[in-house]
């Protein structure tokens, strides 16, 4: 499993796990017993106290109060319950998760609290509950995996669905990139002279030209700073620094025309404002939807070993297809004629346009040192001996189907809490539960 699944658990983990109190670890030694029986599960007094303790120190941890104690063993009783259907689905469709993905866990929550992996495992080993702490991530994580696998097949998004999100002004307004825009502002203020400000805007130039040839965009305006202290009557003051994550709109009013149509890393001209002189370089973008790809039209024929085919009967077959190609034969004829890719066969060989690294890294390797036109000599891969030919290369804007793609994403997690909730429901409506005094 992916390194997210530590994302998804840490903030509801790192907060506890470090903090069970002693009264808790205490109340372990006492014999268990079964407190609940959830159709193939059962509940345990133990997982019951735990639960208890951990909400009673966030409470105060975060001075909330807590609802009345009736209530309050309900609500406990009830998220353990739906807790355990859930694992019970999870074993039974083989969810599984191994010790490493437990150590990238691990190793996520000792970050979040400012420590090593060796220096937070030895502190749980110290409470002892090092493996009550495994246990309970491979419960969390198993949890996830169902929610996400039995929650997202329920869960369907139209394609008009999509258009008005696109066209709303909520969906305008995510789908709008963010711009990380860094600036070196000389300050002019009125009392300055002519003369001072050409001496300034002469300054600004000066460093807009060092950048430019290359010097760090950051270090330029420190050694800025520092010569205006060192040598005053030399240096001009100059402050500035990253104005951080913001929309188009969020800019400046000064740099709301400029900043969209800047590459990254790209520094603009002195631009002159009433509080100065301002460069500024564009250091990244997110969220934007212009998406190039690069994409390679192509055809194979392929020729594989079989249990009426060996190994070097294949090869030689691939050898005379590629002679009788370069002889003036037609690609697409012999294709589908010899070619055992039944996917393409009919279609004389040809694997349409494909986006790279869309191919098995094999294949696009030789496709990719290839040019137009030119007929590759037979090769090997793991599917067998391959003839082919690049046909057309080109770069495709996929924009909108990116744009598409980010909305569909919103869509289904504004959808996904809506239906994880009737899920819960359902299966705790489902489920055979009877409490043992």
């Amino acid at each position: 499993m992916t390194k997210r699944f530590g994302h998804v658990i840490a903030s509801s983990l790192a907060a506890i796990l470090l903090l069970t109190s002693s009264a808790a670890l205490a109340q372990r030694q006492v014999l268990d017993k079964i407190i609940a029986v959830v159709d193939d599960g059962v509940i345990l007094q133990s997982e019951f106290d735990e639960r208890m303790a951990e909400i009673q120190q966030r409470a105060v941890q975060m001075n909330m109060p807590l609802p009345a104690p009736t209530l309050l063993r309900e609500q406990i009783m009830e998220s353990l319950i739906i807790e355990n259907l859930q694992i019970q689905l999870a074993e039974r469709v083989g969810i599984r998760f191994d010790d490493d993905t437990l150590n990238r866990v691990i190793a996520d929550l000792a970050q979040s609290s400012s420590m090593s992996f060796d220096q937070y495992v030895g502190a749980l080993e110290e409470q002892g509950v090092y493996l009550q702490t495994r246990e309970r991530i491979r419960r969390e994580l198993a949890v996830n995996e169902v929610q996400r696998g039995m929650v997202n097949r329920r869960i369907s998004i139209t394609d008009q669905e999509i258009e008005n999100y696109l066209n709303s002004e909520a969906g305008r307004t995510a789908m709008a990139p963010d711009y990380l825009v860094n600036q070196i502002l000389i300050p002019v203020p009125e009392s300055d002279s002519p003369a001072i400000q050409q001496a300034k805007q002469a300054f600004a130039r000066e460093l807009y030209d060092r950048i430019n040839a290359g010097a760090d965009f950051a270090q330029v305006r420190m050694e800025a700073q520092q010569a205006a202290t060192a040598n005053p009557p030399r240096g001009f003051p100059v402050s500035g620094g990253e104005l951080g994550w913001r929309k188009a709109d969020q800019l400046p009013s000064l740099f709301v025309d400029i900043v969209p149509s800047m590459r990254i890393a790209q520094v603009n001209e002195p631009i002159r404002s009433a509080n100065g002189f301002h460069i500024i370089q564009l250091s990244d973008v997110r969220g934007d939807s212009t998406r190039l790809v690069k994409q390679t039209q192509s055809r194979h024929i392929l020729i594989a070993p079989s249990e009426i085919r060996t190994e070097d009967q294949a090869r030689r077959l691939a050898e005379t297809v590629y002679q009788r190609i370069m002889d003036g034969e037609e690609f697409n004829v012999l294709a589908r004629q010899f070619s055992d890719d039944t996917t393409t066969v009919v279609a004389g060989g040809d694997l349409g346009w494909v986006s790279d690294g869309g191919m098995p890294p094999e294949f696009e390797q030789r496709i990719r040192d290839s040019e137009v036109g030119v007929v590759i000599a037979p090769f090997r891969t793991s599917f067998g001996w391959h003839v082919a030919e690049v046909t057309g290369r080109r770069e495709q804007d996929l924009s909108r189907e990116f744009r598409r793609q980010q909305a569909q994403n919103v869509l289904r997690q504004r959808k996904f809490d809506i239906e994880l909730e009737n899920w819960m429901l359902e299966i705790r409506d489902e489920a055979y539960v009877k409490h043992i005094n």
